[in-house]
């Protein structure tokens, strides 16, 4: 089965193109949703998802439509892989059931596990990072705590 799925990112766009697009690549069912692409919540992709079994295809017809960057490309990428689902983008020529389409495809899966690897690094460091305070300004924040602590204790 091919799901479609459009998605604009202004409540002034109109998705028609797109629709007219996937129903010409039969596509059935359709999931259009208007939704700024870099919001993590898309709930009519999440629906496209929900439906799609082992060996469906998911149709977009340009790859920012599934996501603006690769973070937002990463957990769609990953569910699809996870499920075997193939991903068509039309306007690019990409189809993940053809060599070229799954070497696409594993690349976009490599790059979202090293984006994920350095947002892990760059958290670890900035923790490490942090600025600890010295003892004097430790024992004053200590004290301006505790006096908070107790105002409010009194009210």
């Amino acid at each position: 089965m091919r799901i479609g799925y459009a998605r604009v990112s202004t409540r002034d766009q109109h998705p028609e193109a797109q629709y007219d697009a996937l129903v010409a690549a039969g596509c059935e069912p359709m999931f259009v949703e208007k939704a700024a692409g870099k919001l993590a919540r898309r709930p009519e992709l999440d629906q496209a998802l929900l439906v799609t079994r082992a060996g469906d295809q998911l149709v977009v017809t340009k790859l920012d439509r599934l996501g603006r960057s690769r973070g937002h490309l990463s957990e769609p990428a990953r569910i699809l892989q996870q499920r075997q689902i193939d991903l068509v983008v039309l306007d690019q020529g990409v189809d993940s059931s053809t060599a070229v389409g799954r070497m696409f495809f594993q690349i976009l899966g490599a790059i979202s596990e090293f984006e994920h690897a350095l947002m892990s690094k760059r958290t670890l460091d900035g923790l490490r990072g942090r600025p600890q305070l010295r003892p004097h300004r430790r024992s004053e924040a200590q004290a301006l705590t505790a006096s908070s602590q107790a105002r409010t204790a009194d009210v």
